[in-house]
């Protein structure tokens, strides 16, 4: 057997990849050309497959991508050719979700509000600070205190796409005893957390209770443009719609026209699109919305897990086994 690697991987990860593929052989193609050619009697290729290489295959059984979504990596020949596909799920999803509840926190106390406040000097409490004994308010944005300063175990989390990101964050919004829903295609329940995790067909359902909405669906043919204007419509005036999926699964214009229009509470974008969001984009201006640069799964820890989870499938393609990340081509995910 023969696995084939292209781009080259570095001598030290290369050594923990041959020892788990004994006795199968290990390529480390440098260039394309040689890649090409060790294609032709290939059983296995890790890194970016492209339709040329792939022409070349003729005893491929399995390719592991190098990244976790697949929207830049699947093609028609490898969707209908015989070949196993598995992906780097999982890799991020307890930092993903921890940057979710970052944002809600954002959102539920205003600190993205009191940041920048800070940054003029500028001590004004948002809400109505009354109920607090000798306290002389600050001029400021005066809202009703359940908006201005939330208890999170009053409000509804809704995630869109429940796996393994979406389970972790609803596993971090059970811990602040938020009510939970959320939409899935596959996952039917989340045990301990969740007991019924309803069919994209109840999104409406879901937009209409939640207070945070969280998209954490892969982008698929099915997935892009998910979140338009009828949809932003459907949730409520206070809600906030967080975005730590792919960016094209929101439109942004839609988005911005429901913000101005106060038709939504805010947003909170780990990904857009396009990316990088341009400099005079209108979105960087509003003050109820927080971006960060698809920085949500940046974490130490994810090249080892990256190299574990690449191991563990070679292990498993060795020993005869399905890997335990494989995906369906055809639904990218």
């Amino acid at each position: 057997m023969k696995l084939v690697i292209y781009p080259a991987v570095d001598v030290d990860r290369l050594s923990r990849i041959c020892e788990a593929a004994l006795p199968m052989d290990v390529i480390n193609a440098g260039t394309l050309e040689i890649a090409l050619n060790e294609m032709e009697n290939a059983d296995a290729f890790f890194g970016k497959l492209t339709p040329e290489l792939l022409q070349r295959a003729a005893t491929l059984r399995w390719v592991q991508s190098p990244t976790a979504s697949l929207e830049h990596f699947v093609f028609p020949e490898l969707i209908s050719h015989p070949c196993v596909l598995s992906n780097m799920r999982g890799l991020f999803s307890d930092v993903v979700a921890d940057h979710v509840l970052g944002f809600i926190l954002c959102f539920a106390r205003n600190l993205h509000i009191y940041v920048r406040q800070q940054q003029q000097g500028l001590w004004s409490p948002v809400g109505d600070q009354s109920y607090v004994a000798n306290f002389v308010n600050a001029p400021g944005t005066v809202l009703p205190m359940d908006r201005a300063h939330q208890h999170l175990s009053d409000r509804t989390l809704g995630v869109i796409g429940v796996g393994s990101i979406g389970q972790e964050v609803l596993r971090r919004g059970a811990a602040f005893g938020m009510s939970l829903v959320g939409v899935d295609a596959r996952t039917k329940t989340l045990p301990g957390v969740l007991d019924d995790v309803w069919p994209v067909e109840r999104l409406p359902d879901l937009l209409q209770v939640a207070d945070y909405v969280v998209v954490a669906a892969p982008l698929t043919p099915v997935t892009r443009g998910l979140i338009r204007r009828p949809q932003l419509r459907m949730m409520k005036k206070s809600a906030v719609l967080i975005n730590v999926g792919r960016g094209p699964i929101v439109d942004l214009d839609d988005l911005i026209q429901s913000l101005q229009a106060h038709e939504i509470g805010g947003a909170a974008l780990d990904v857009t699109d396009p990316e990088p969001l341009p400099a005079d984009h209108p979105l960087w201006t509003m003050s109820n919305v927080i971006i960060t640069p698809h920085v949500a799964a940046a974490s130490p820890k994810i090249a080892e897990r990256h190299l574990e989870t690449l191991l563990e499938n070679i292990r498993l393609f060795v020993q005869g086994k399905p890997p335990a990340t494989q995906v369906d081509k055809a639904a990218w995910y």
